[in-house]
Protein backbone atom coordinates (compact mmCIF):
# COMPACT_ATOMS: atom_id res chain seq x y z
CA UNK A 1 0.00 0.00 0.00
CA UNK A 2 0.75 3.56 -0.49
CA UNK A 3 2.87 4.84 2.48
CA UNK A 4 1.75 8.73 3.52
CA UNK A 5 3.63 10.71 5.93
CA UNK A 6 2.08 13.23 8.40
CA UNK A 7 3.07 17.21 7.58
CA UNK A 8 4.69 16.90 11.08
CA UNK A 9 7.22 14.35 10.12
CA UNK A 10 10.99 15.88 8.82
CA UNK A 11 13.23 14.71 6.89
CA UNK A 12 16.34 15.81 6.42
CA UNK A 13 16.46 19.85 6.46
CA UNK A 14 14.07 20.60 4.95
CA UNK A 15 10.79 21.84 7.03
CA UNK A 16 8.01 19.42 6.18
CA UNK A 17 5.75 22.04 6.32
CA UNK A 18 7.28 23.79 2.97
CA UNK A 19 4.71 23.87 0.23
CA UNK A 20 1.98 22.54 2.76
CA UNK A 21 -1.09 24.61 1.31
CA UNK A 22 -0.87 23.38 -1.98
CA UNK A 23 -0.63 25.33 -5.45
CA UNK A 24 0.14 29.01 -4.45
CA UNK A 25 -2.17 29.97 -7.10
CA UNK A 26 -5.74 28.51 -5.67
CA UNK A 27 -8.16 27.69 -8.83
CA UNK A 28 -4.88 26.70 -11.18
CA UNK A 29 -3.09 24.11 -12.66
CA UNK A 30 0.05 22.98 -10.54
CA UNK A 31 3.11 24.58 -11.91
CA UNK A 32 5.69 21.27 -12.43
CA UNK A 33 9.32 21.70 -13.45
CA UNK A 34 10.38 18.31 -14.47
CA UNK A 35 14.38 17.17 -14.31
CA UNK A 36 15.85 14.30 -16.19
CA UNK A 37 18.96 13.73 -18.56
CA UNK A 38 17.13 11.93 -21.42
CA UNK A 39 15.06 13.93 -23.52
CA UNK A 40 12.65 11.60 -24.74
CA UNK A 41 11.67 10.33 -21.02
CA UNK A 42 10.86 14.08 -20.11
CA UNK A 43 8.60 14.45 -23.08
CA UNK A 44 7.30 11.25 -22.06
CA UNK A 45 6.47 12.12 -18.12
CA UNK A 46 5.42 15.55 -19.30
CA UNK A 47 2.90 14.19 -21.79
CA UNK A 48 0.91 12.25 -19.40
CA UNK A 49 1.24 14.98 -16.50
CA UNK A 50 -0.66 17.32 -18.91
CA UNK A 51 -3.56 14.85 -18.99
CA UNK A 52 -4.63 16.21 -16.18
CA UNK A 53 -6.69 19.23 -15.36
CA UNK A 54 -4.92 20.38 -12.29
CA UNK A 55 -1.63 19.56 -13.39
CA UNK A 56 0.85 21.42 -15.77
CA UNK A 57 4.74 20.96 -16.73
CA UNK A 58 5.30 24.17 -17.49
CA UNK A 59 9.35 23.97 -18.07
CA UNK A 60 11.98 20.37 -18.28
CA UNK A 61 15.76 20.97 -18.10
CA UNK A 62 18.47 17.75 -18.14
CA UNK A 63 20.74 18.99 -15.24
CA UNK A 64 20.70 20.48 -11.92
CA UNK A 65 22.33 23.94 -12.26
CA UNK A 66 19.41 24.40 -15.34
CA UNK A 67 16.78 23.31 -13.03
CA UNK A 68 17.25 25.21 -10.30
CA UNK A 69 17.89 28.73 -13.12
CA UNK A 70 14.33 27.59 -14.11
CA UNK A 71 12.69 26.99 -11.06
CA UNK A 72 13.84 30.88 -10.14
CA UNK A 73 12.00 31.82 -13.32
CA UNK A 74 8.87 29.70 -13.79
CA UNK A 75 8.22 29.70 -10.15
CA UNK A 76 7.26 25.63 -10.00
CA UNK A 77 5.05 24.20 -7.20
CA UNK A 78 6.53 21.31 -7.69
CA UNK A 79 9.80 19.67 -8.87
CA UNK A 80 10.43 16.59 -10.24
CA UNK A 81 14.06 15.05 -10.42
CA UNK A 82 15.92 12.22 -11.15
CA UNK A 83 18.12 10.80 -8.55
CA UNK A 84 21.31 10.99 -10.30
CA UNK A 85 21.96 13.98 -12.84
CA UNK A 86 25.02 15.11 -15.39
CA UNK A 87 26.02 17.83 -12.97
CA UNK A 88 25.18 16.09 -9.61
CA UNK A 89 25.83 12.50 -8.20
CA UNK A 90 23.81 10.42 -6.25
CA UNK A 91 21.45 12.91 -3.68
CA UNK A 92 23.69 15.64 -3.59
CA UNK A 93 21.17 17.31 -7.00
CA UNK A 94 18.42 16.50 -4.60
CA UNK A 95 20.34 18.41 -1.58
CA UNK A 96 21.08 21.46 -4.11
CA UNK A 97 17.47 21.62 -5.15
CA UNK A 98 16.25 21.99 -2.03
CA UNK A 99 18.88 24.24 -0.59
CA UNK A 100 18.67 26.83 -3.53
CA UNK A 101 14.77 26.72 -4.17
CA UNK A 102 13.24 25.02 -0.95
CA UNK A 103 9.68 26.59 -2.07
CA UNK A 104 8.74 23.75 -4.20
CA UNK A 105 7.65 20.62 -3.00
CA UNK A 106 10.04 17.92 -4.17
CA UNK A 107 9.77 14.34 -5.87
CA UNK A 108 12.41 11.96 -6.90
CA UNK A 109 11.17 9.76 -9.72
CA UNK A 110 14.26 7.43 -10.36
CA UNK A 111 14.94 3.51 -11.44
CA UNK A 112 16.98 2.87 -7.98
CA UNK A 113 14.82 1.08 -5.60
CA UNK A 114 17.04 0.42 -2.32
CA UNK A 115 16.45 1.14 0.90
CA UNK A 116 19.68 2.98 1.05
CA UNK A 117 18.88 5.26 -1.69
CA UNK A 118 15.25 5.94 -0.56
CA UNK A 119 16.32 7.09 2.95
CA UNK A 120 19.21 9.07 1.42
CA UNK A 121 16.62 11.03 -1.03
CA UNK A 122 14.31 11.22 2.30
CA UNK A 123 16.88 12.79 4.67
CA UNK A 124 18.12 15.24 1.63
CA UNK A 125 14.95 17.17 1.40
CA UNK A 126 12.85 14.96 -0.80
CA UNK A 127 8.67 14.78 -0.29
CA UNK A 128 8.45 11.82 -2.59
CA UNK A 129 9.95 8.76 -3.82
CA UNK A 130 8.54 7.54 -7.44
CA UNK A 131 9.96 4.58 -9.27
CA UNK A 132 9.74 5.06 -13.20
CA UNK A 133 8.27 1.69 -13.88
CA UNK A 134 5.40 2.97 -11.87
CA UNK A 135 2.07 3.26 -13.28
CA UNK A 136 0.96 6.63 -14.60
CA UNK A 137 -1.84 6.53 -11.95
CA UNK A 138 0.78 6.30 -9.18
CA UNK A 139 2.99 8.85 -10.69
CA UNK A 140 -0.52 11.26 -10.52
CA UNK A 141 -1.40 9.86 -7.09
CA UNK A 142 2.46 10.78 -5.44
CA UNK A 143 2.56 13.99 -7.37
CA UNK A 144 -0.94 15.39 -5.84
CA UNK A 145 -0.33 13.64 -2.34
CA UNK A 146 3.28 16.01 -2.32
CA UNK A 147 1.32 18.82 -3.18
CA UNK A 148 -1.03 18.50 -0.77
CA UNK A 149 1.57 18.40 2.20
CA UNK A 150 2.10 14.93 2.38
CA UNK A 151 4.99 12.53 1.86
CA UNK A 152 4.46 9.61 -0.39
CA UNK A 153 6.26 6.47 -1.25
CA UNK A 154 5.30 4.55 -4.53
CA UNK A 155 4.15 0.91 -3.59
CA UNK A 156 7.45 -1.33 -4.45
CA UNK A 157 9.23 1.59 -2.58
CA UNK A 158 7.32 1.45 0.54
CA UNK A 159 7.77 -2.19 0.62
CA UNK A 160 11.60 -1.93 0.57
CA UNK A 161 11.69 0.08 3.67
CA UNK A 162 9.40 -1.84 4.96
CA UNK A 163 11.30 -4.95 4.58
CA UNK A 164 14.54 -3.34 5.77
CA UNK A 165 12.52 -2.26 8.65
CA UNK A 166 12.08 -5.76 9.22
CA UNK A 167 15.30 -7.03 8.50
CA UNK A 168 14.08 -9.21 5.64
CA UNK A 169 16.70 -7.47 2.93
CA UNK A 170 18.27 -10.55 1.35
CA UNK A 171 21.27 -12.06 3.27
CA UNK A 172 24.81 -11.06 1.25
CA UNK A 173 25.88 -14.30 -0.94
CA UNK A 174 28.10 -16.39 1.11
CA UNK A 175 30.61 -16.35 -2.12
CA UNK A 176 31.45 -12.60 -1.13
CA UNK A 177 33.81 -14.47 1.82
CA UNK A 178 36.24 -15.49 -1.66
CA UNK A 179 36.46 -12.19 -3.46
CA UNK A 180 39.93 -10.33 -2.89
CA UNK A 181 40.71 -6.72 -1.67
CA UNK A 182 41.44 -6.03 -5.76
CA UNK A 183 38.80 -7.84 -6.60
CA UNK A 184 36.19 -5.94 -3.87
CA UNK A 185 37.63 -2.71 -5.29
CA UNK A 186 37.06 -3.17 -8.75
CA UNK A 187 33.27 -3.91 -8.05
CA UNK A 188 33.32 -0.84 -6.05
CA UNK A 189 34.28 1.50 -9.52
CA UNK A 190 31.85 -0.72 -11.95
CA UNK A 191 29.36 0.45 -9.28
CA UNK A 192 30.28 3.62 -9.64
CA UNK A 193 30.00 3.57 -13.63
CA UNK A 194 33.38 3.29 -14.63
CA UNK A 195 34.81 1.09 -17.54
CA UNK A 196 37.30 -1.41 -17.99
CA UNK A 197 40.04 1.48 -19.54
CA UNK A 198 39.03 3.62 -16.61
CA UNK A 199 39.90 1.07 -14.05
CA UNK A 200 42.64 -0.21 -15.53
CA UNK A 201 44.37 3.30 -15.57
CA UNK A 202 43.03 3.97 -11.93
CA UNK A 203 44.85 0.91 -10.62
CA UNK A 204 47.67 0.84 -12.85
CA UNK A 205 46.75 -2.53 -14.29
CA UNK A 206 46.25 -3.56 -17.85
CA UNK A 207 42.16 -3.71 -19.30
CA UNK A 208 42.94 -7.40 -19.97
CA UNK A 209 43.82 -7.91 -16.61
CA UNK A 210 40.53 -5.75 -15.50
CA UNK A 211 38.47 -7.73 -17.28
CA UNK A 212 39.70 -10.84 -15.83
CA UNK A 213 38.88 -9.84 -12.35
CA UNK A 214 35.46 -8.62 -13.43
CA UNK A 215 34.50 -11.90 -14.98
CA UNK A 216 35.46 -13.74 -11.87
CA UNK A 217 33.34 -11.13 -9.74
CA UNK A 218 30.42 -11.99 -11.54
CA UNK A 219 30.43 -15.60 -11.42
CA UNK A 220 31.81 -15.82 -7.70
CA UNK A 221 29.16 -13.35 -6.82
CA UNK A 222 26.25 -14.77 -9.53
CA UNK A 223 25.61 -11.04 -11.04
CA UNK A 224 24.70 -10.15 -14.27
CA UNK A 225 24.83 -6.64 -14.64
CA UNK A 226 25.31 -3.15 -13.69
CA UNK A 227 22.06 -2.57 -11.46
CA UNK A 228 23.02 -6.20 -9.30
CA UNK A 229 26.74 -4.96 -8.85
CA UNK A 230 25.23 -1.75 -7.61
CA UNK A 231 23.08 -3.21 -5.61
CA UNK A 232 25.47 -5.65 -4.04
CA UNK A 233 27.59 -3.02 -3.44
CA UNK A 234 25.54 -0.58 -1.34
CA UNK A 235 24.20 -3.74 0.70
CA UNK A 236 27.94 -4.47 1.65
CA UNK A 237 29.02 -0.72 2.55
CA UNK A 238 31.27 -1.02 -0.72
CA UNK A 239 29.38 1.74 -2.27
CA UNK A 240 26.96 4.49 -0.32
CA UNK A 241 24.14 5.98 -1.76
CA UNK A 242 24.99 9.48 -1.38
CA UNK A 243 28.32 9.04 -3.19
CA UNK A 244 26.78 7.73 -6.50
CA UNK A 245 28.25 8.49 -9.63
CA UNK A 246 25.59 10.02 -11.48
CA UNK A 247 27.83 9.07 -15.03
CA UNK A 248 26.67 5.32 -13.73
CA UNK A 249 23.23 5.73 -15.25
CA UNK A 250 24.03 7.88 -18.33
CA UNK A 251 27.35 6.12 -18.85
CA UNK A 252 25.78 2.68 -19.12
CA UNK A 253 21.98 2.79 -19.98
CA UNK A 254 21.38 2.04 -23.50
CA UNK A 255 23.74 -1.12 -22.59
CA UNK A 256 20.35 -3.13 -21.66
CA UNK A 257 21.61 -3.75 -18.26
CA UNK A 258 24.49 -5.67 -19.82
CA UNK A 259 27.71 -5.23 -18.23
CA UNK A 260 30.34 -4.60 -21.00
CA UNK A 261 33.80 -7.22 -20.83
CA UNK A 262 35.41 -4.69 -23.13
CA UNK A 263 36.69 -1.11 -22.46
CA UNK A 264 34.13 1.51 -22.97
Amino acid sequence: MRQEFPKSATTGSAPAAVGSQGPSRPGLRARILLLDDHAILREGIAALINLESDLEVVGQAGSIEEGVALAQSLDPDLIISDISMPDASGVQGIAQLRERYPKARLIVLTVHNTDEYIRAALSAGADGYILKDAGRSELISGLRTALAGQRYLCQRSSASVVRSYLGEQPPVPHAAAGVTAREREILALIASGHSNKKIATSLNRSVKTVEKHRANLMRKLQLHNVADVTRFALRTGLLHADHDDSHRQHGQRGQSGQLATSAA
